[in-house]
């Protein structure tokens, strides 16, 4: 009868990495935004950007309307 030589260290750090992962889906859940929701505003703040742009005026003339000439 032989036993199996086990390494703690390794089964000790294997835990605490579990418990580190737990915690971190735990606050994730608390305080995260999920990915959906970051996509969302994400393109919306990209298509307010474009319309935005989309509704500027050029200004061709050099002549700025505040100045007397």
């Amino acid at each position: 009868m032989s036993a199996e030589i086990v390494n703690l260290n390794r089964f000790r750090k294997e835990r605490e990495r579990a418990e580190k992962e737990r915690l971190a889906a735990e606050n994730r859940s608390k305080h995260g935004v999920s990915r959906s929701e970051r996509e969302r505003t994400e393109a919306e703040r990209t298509r307010a950007r474009q319309n935005l742009d989309g509704a500027r005026r050029d200004n061709d003339d050099e002549h700025d309307p505040g100045e007397a000439s």
